[in-house]
């Protein structure tokens, strides 16, 4: 059993206004330079660019109107059209209060309080993006694939195995069976166990990590339903994913790696899918949890002397 390709642009409806800005700061990387200037001058001035024609976006920015009608499409949106509509009201929204600039930039030198100001904030940042443009219809579908799996493998490797670990761990304590697997060699030889009804969760920042999508890839040939949690939803990886769900990252720096940075957005997603996933099991789940919890109890309660 095979699955169908996905195609290059999105075919979700258009993010909202204020999920803009983060959807800018998702894709911009994995843009050509021409396409980053025409998302980069939309992000940092929406007011200005919702007054200009494509024409005049395109001569702003030294490209072409063909590179602006692309960009439009890559955010999410049909034309360039339904971009200035967002654009207009996300300019709308930024004029009602916005919060104070802080930059990210972590100087080596930094005092432990700024250090802790600038992660906190940047933290918040990219859980406020995650939020703004996960598309809950393709986490709805992969909550609904998973609440009713036989099996859920997960694959991931660095960062994002710990993050795979954290996610089988809470969905073992409802009683599912899940594994998590971090040695690339063992996680293809169990896709190649999986079958319809079964579902495999890659997690990958970059959506090209190899030692991941190929456990993914077999998975996908064998029919298992398959979801890619990613920050780069044109990678790679989305190739052999039915359901795609996206994460946002902060800017890297050099002591900020981005390993670092999109730990953050991955856990808030994971945690996502299995409170979804907890409720539509509730009637297991929460019997589940509660055997846990009682098993666990004397762990951390001070034994009587």
């Amino acid at each position: 059993m095979t699955h169908d390709l996905k195609e290059s642009f999105s075919t979700e409806s258009p993010p909202a206004p204020a999920a803009l800005a983060a959807k800018v700061r998702t894709l911009a990387p994995s843009m050509t330079r021409s396409m980053q200037r025409v998302a980069e001058a939309v992000a940092g001035d929406p007011a200005g660019c919702a007054a200009l024609t494509v024409t005049g976006l395109a001569e702003l920015t030294g490209t072409s109107e063909a590179t602006v009608v692309r960009t439009a499409r890559l955010l999410g949106y049909p034309g360039y059209r339904d971009l200035r509509l967002a654009l207009a009201g996300l300019a709308a929204h930024q004029q009602s209060g916005r919060a104070p600039s802080v930059t990210a930039d972590i100087a080596v030198d930094d005092p432990i309080a700024d250090v802790v100001a600038k992660l906190a904030y940047d933290e918040q940042q990219t859980l406020a993006d995650t939020a703004a443009g996960l598309d809950t219809v393709q986490l709805g579908a992969a909550v609904a694939a998973a609440a009713t799996a036989r099996r859920i493998d997960i694959y991931g490797v660095g960062a994002s195995s710990l993050v795979g670990q954290d996610l089988a761990q809470k969905l073992a304590r409802i009683g599912l069976i899940a594994h998590a697997h971090t040695d690339p060699h063992l996680a293809v030889t169990n896709a190649v166990q999986l079958r319809s009804g079964d579902v495999a969760i890659a997690i990958t920042h970059s959506g090209s990590t190899g030692d991941v999508i190929e456990p993914l890839r077999v998975a996908f040939d064998r029919g298992a339903t398959t979801v890619a949690i990613t920050g780069r939803p044109d990678g790679p990886v989305t190739q052999y994913a039915d359901h795609v769900l996206t994460t946002s990252t902060a800017r890297e720096s050099e002591l900020r790696p981005a390993a670092m940075s999109s730990r953050t957005s991955q856990l808030l997603v994971v945690d996502c899918l299995f409170i979804g996933v907890a409720q539509r099991t509730y009637e297991t789940a929460a019997p589940a949890l509660a055997a846990s919890y009682e098993a666990l109890a004397h762990r951390h309660t001070p034994r009587p002397r």
